[in-house]
């Protein structure tokens, strides 16, 4: 059993507090470690594997290992009801009304990972992404989040206690919107939701203590896959390259303290970066001493 699933009091439990990271709407306390499945094939159905799930990569004093043996949940489904793909919604805040099938929110993912890594205190959640900004994390099927007037991208997907996403077809949900009135003279959104897109989930916030050794990569991929001889998504990380060819986690060790810069990039086979509004993202972490 996940140490998290007990209660903790006394010491253990302001112990426990010290290491503990934020990321949601409301910085609410957040711990987590896991390993995403890889599809098979494109939006295929996440499959298992070991602990290391490929060859670490060691570069300018950084380590990325690849890991998939977090528990599997393949018939976990993810539907966003509300609102409807393609509808105008009022400007102000946006309920956002899901579906959700053989999975438990609020639960804490029993594995392993969940104490080597940052893991949510408030268990399984709903990552939600508008456009190309940081995620929010929802414990509840139905929520109110502030969205800007103006055409939207939203992809929601199902997490673990400790942010890995679940990857297969029908863990998540992806649409357009279009909250309150355009600003006179923007374009049109051109976004296509059949395109292949590249969204950053993990790195994000602050990382202190223990759950500073070992941080997760996650990342989100639609209507595309990633092999050694097809699409890539290349990772610079605090100016080091690695080359990714496996959608999985990564568990990057040797951060220095500090401000840590993580780049993103979906490649096609010939190197190239994939057309695509968010194809490209660059997000900045901190690094506790």
């Amino acid at each position: 059993m996940n140490r998290f699933t007990a209660p903790l009091t006394g010491s253990l439990a302001l112990a426990a507090l010290a290491f503990l990271g934020s990321c949601s709407t409301s910085q609410q306390a957040e711990t987590a470690t896991t390993s995403p499945a890889d599809r098979t094939e494109a939006l295929g159905a996440q499959n298992s594997g070991a602990t290391m799930a490929g060859d670490a990569q060691s570069k300018g004093g950084l380590t990325l290992t690849p890991f998939n043996d977090s528990p599997k949940f393949p018939t976990a489904a993810l539907r966003l009801n509300s609102p409807p793909t393609g509808s105008t919604v009022p400007s102000g805040p946006v309920t956002f009304s899901y579906d959700l099938t053989n999975f438990q929110l609020t639960k804490m993912t029993d594995s392993e990972h969940g104490m080597q890594m940052s893991n949510s205190m408030k268990g399984q959640h709903i990552h939600l992404i508008v456009d190309d900004q940081p995620y929010t994390a929802h414990y509840d099927t139905k929520f109110a989040e502030p969205v800007a007037d103006g055409e939207h991208v939203v992809l929601s997907f199902i997490s673990r206690s400790y942010h890995e996403s679940l990857k297969h077809l029908g863990a998540y949900d992806l649409r357009t919107i279009t909250v309150g009135t355009p600003a006179a003279g923007t374009a049109p959104m051109t976004f296509d939701v059949k395109a292949p897109a590249l969204f950053y989930s993990r790195p994000k916030d602050t990382y202190a203590g223990k759950d500073a050794q070992k941080i997760m990569l996650d990342f989100y991929l639609v209507n595309t896959t990633l092999a050694p001889d097809g699409n890539k998504v290349r990772a610079t990380i605090n100016g080091t390259e690695f080359m990714l060819d496996k959608w999985l986690p990564y568990m990057m060790e040797g951060l220095p303290a500090g401000q840590a810069t993580i780049k993103l990039e979906l490649l096609d086979s010939s190197g190239t970066l994939i057309p695509g509004p968010y194809n490209s993202v660059t997000r900045t972490i901190t690094v506790a001493p």
